[in-house]
């Protein structure tokens, strides 16, 4: 036995003593590299005029790079807070605020908003955004334990025919980038079976906007490990088992939140529509542990990390698409720049951004469903479709 982790046992000794071309194996890694070294090509030279609400602990509303996107003009921000909108005005460079998005989704200027508010807000922005007829891309999750949620923000869509995205940040993670490549080329045939795992080490509650982050069900934010199977596939969860443990945290004693959640951590098993399962997990009491990462393993080959193994020896491009110069790929794996890059492509070319609405629930709406499961002690529940009519 060794105490070194597996992968690098693979890394260094395995594939070196058996050689990579008998196992099939390659090291991707060299090729995704490439994105770096790829142009950005603009597809027009129109500016859309984005609105931006939410800079809380996590400041995202500038951290995705809106206003170095020379394909955007930052027309106006909103955060309740006072002292945290002028940060935002400042971060942006922008000289017009509102005092909440309710205000700011009336200014006729403003074409497209980023909500990066309250989770437990997302779905009613979302929703307040598109009826104003504006295009929304929001952070995750797209909605908060609600089914209900779900349905009216899919409807509403529908209803305006406006461009929708979630902010995945796992779908522009190298590896999970390079896996839709590889999948969408057939390297991996059928996936048997599947992990994402989104480990995040909190013994105390992130600060949040009415303590909504306070004893909140681990797998009501599953997206992050979700997406490496809906992410990288394209196909469903059709039913799930859960488990839950309590690390001992006083936010998850008895009555000691808003969800009434006992759980720390939770870990499902889904049962994929392509046949396989899926371990999907959200811990948050592995001590000193934070870490999003996913695996897949197919019919025709496998990948771990940024190694694949299989029958496809002619991989396609793997890399992430290339940003406009002084534009940062920024944070959770150099994906925030290319999924803000995504949705300003998408309404200037009017097609559907890559984590659409059908995605982003097919992403989110399993995690409430497993955190119901996990509650009823692993009982084996069937996950809601709401899929789109052309799949």
């Amino acid at each position: 036995m060794t105490d070194r982790p597996v992968h690098l046992m693979y890394r260094r000794e395995f594939l070196e003593k058996l050689g990579v071309a008998s196992l099939g194996v390659i090291a991707v890694g060299g090729l995704a590299a490439k994105a770096q070294q790829k142009k950005w090509e603009p597809v027009s030279d129109r500016k859309v005029r984005v609105g931006i609400v939410g800079y809380g602990v996590c400041q995202f509303g500038a951290a995705f790079g809106f206003q170095y996107h020379p394909n955007v003009e930052i027309v106006a921000v909103s955060d309740l807070i006072p002292s945290r909108c002028k940060g935002l005005m400042e971060a942006c460079r922008c000289e017009k605020s509102y005092e909440s998005l309710e205000e700011l989704v009336k200014d006729p200027k403003i074409e497209a908003v980023f909500v990066a508010t309250d989770a437990a807000s997302h779905a009613r922005h979302c929703i307040d955004v598109l009826n104003h007829g504006k295009h929304v891309m929001t952070a995750v999750p797209a909605v908060l334990g609600s089914i209900e949620d779900a349905e009216k923000l899919l409807e509403t869509v529908k209803k305006t025919g406006l461009k929708y995205m979630m902010a995945e940040t796992s779908c522009y993670r190298e590896d999970c980038w390079a896996m839709r490549q590889i999948y969408r080329a057939g390297g991996f045939g059928r996936l048997v079976y599947s992990e994402g795992e989104y480990y995040h080490f909190s013994p105390t509650p992130i600060d949040s906007y009415k303590g909504w982050r306070i004893g909140l069900p681990p797998l009501w934010y599953p997206t992050h490990s979700t997406a490496y199977y809906v992410g990288v596939t394209g196909k469903r969860f059709t039913s799930v088992s859960a488990l839950g443990f309590n690390a001992g945290y006083p936010e998850c004693r008895p009555d000691a939140n808003k969800y009434g959640n006992p759980f720390t951590d939770e870990v499902a098993l889904f049962e994929t529509s392509e046949g396989g399962s899926s371990r999907m997990l959200m811990c948050k009491g592995i001590q000193g542990y934070v870490v999003e990462t996913g695996r897949v393993f197919g019919e025709k080959g496998w990948m771990s990390e940024m190694n694949y193994q299989g029958v496809l020896k002619d991989l396609p491009d793997l890399s992430v698409p290339a940003l406009p110069p002084g534009m940062a790929a920024g944070g959770h794996g150099g994906s925030h720049g290319p999924l803000a890059n995504e949705f300003i492509t998408a309404i200037l070319q009017d097609r559907e951004p890559l984590v659409n609405v059908y995605e982003a629930l097919a992403m989110t709406v399993p995690g409430i469903i497993a955190h119901q499961s996990a509650l009823k002690g692993g009982e084996r529940l069937t996950v809601p479709q709401f899929d789109s009519p052309r799949a």
